[in-house]
This record gives structure tokens, C-alpha cells and sequence, in this order.
């Protein structure tokens, strides 16, 4: 439980820096924006295998196995797409794996809801499905800029923060409390 705990402070850490990085690249030039937008599913991808690592494996925990091969492919269109179409581009393929690593995200909430703060992660998921449908569709007209993605990468941050805290400071559990589950 306490790498579980751990690890969702790290993950609330790297967002809350990403947000920071988006807000300050907000006037920086095209590559630094795009190499932002590359970055933020790749991480995802690398925490997702971490994760799935030390709960048993990617076969055992296929949530996350499809999350990262999700992620990883979408850091890959995120550079194509951006080289291509710029802001727009990038927007889209963002909004696309917003809502399918938001999607996973709920499921494995779900697998795990017994092991407490998890639905902090599943409300996360939601969420992120709900804002990829919106960025994507954002992505025809006036695309957000990445500044105006960093909320979502924040509300994520802000997630994982509260899943971590609550494992942190969750009554401990008695024999007779764990039966009862």
C-alpha cells in the first residue's frame, strides 16, 4: 500500500509540474509546445508500466497495459500531428488519448476500488474522457493553447494527490473491518 501511496504522490508531482512547464512554455516557441505535448503522454505511459510492474505485471493488470501502448502511440501521433498540423494537431491527438487514457484510467479504478482512494482515480477518469471529447472536438475551431490544457493536467495532479492522502491518513483497517469488505 505504501508504494501505491508513494507512487500517486510522484505521479501528482510530475503533473504539477507539467502544469507549471505549460504555463511558463504559454509564449515559448512551437518546439518547446510540442515537445510538451509529447512528453505528457510518454510519462504516462512509463508510470502506467511502474505501476502495472508492481502489481503483479501488464498481463495481470490489462487496464494498464492498454493505457500504455495507448500512451506510447499517442506520444508518437502527438509529434507527427503537431509537425503537421501545429496547435490544432496536437489538440486533437491530445483529446483522442485524454479520452481513451481516461477510459482506462476508470477501469482500473474500478479493479481496485477495494484498496482505497480509488475513486478519486475513477472520478479522474471520467473526467479525462469527458475533456478529451472536448478538446477534440476544440480542435476544429479555436484549438486550446497549451496553457489552456494545463487544468487538465492539474485536475489529474489533483487526483492522484487526494488517492495518495487518503491511503496516507485512511483508518487502519481491523481483522473483523477486513472481513467484513
Amino acid at each position: 500500500m505504501n508504494s501505491l501511496r508513494n507512487f500517486y504522490f510522484l505521479r501528482a508531482g510530475v503533473a504539477f509540474a507539467w502544469v507549471a512547464l505549460a504555463f511558463l512554455a504559454a509564449s515559448a516557441p512551437a518546439l518547446v509546445v510540442g515537445a510538451l505535448l509529447v512528453i505528457y503522454p510518454a510519462w504516462d505511459a512509463l508510470a502506467n508500466v511502474v505501476d502495472a510492474k508492481r502489481s503483479g505485471g501488464l498481463q495481470a493488470n490489462p487496464g494498464q497495459k492498454f493505457n500504455a501502448l495507448t500512451s506510447i502511440v499517442t506520444a508518437a501521433c502527438m509529434a507527427v500531428a503537431f509537425a503537421l498540423r501545429g496547435n490544432a494537431g496536437g489538440v486533437l491527438v491530445f483529446g483522442a488519448w485524454a479520452l481513451f487514457a481516461g477510459l482506462f484510467q476508470l477501469a482500473v479504478g474500478i479493479r481496485r476500488r477495494k484498496l482505497g482512494g480509488q475513486v478519486f482515480m475513477m472520478i479522474s477518469g471520467a473526467q479525462s474522457a469527458l475533456a478529451g471529447v472536448i478538446f477534440a472536438a476544440k480542435s476544429f475551431g479555436a484549438a486550446p493553447t497549451i496553457a489552456e490544457l494545463a487544468p487538465y493536467a492539474a485536475f489529474g495532479g489533483f487526483y492522484f494527490l487526494l488517492s495518495a492522502l487518503w491511503l496516507t491518513f485512511k483508518p487502519a483497517r481491523t481483522e473483523v473491518g477486513m472481513a467484513a469488505d
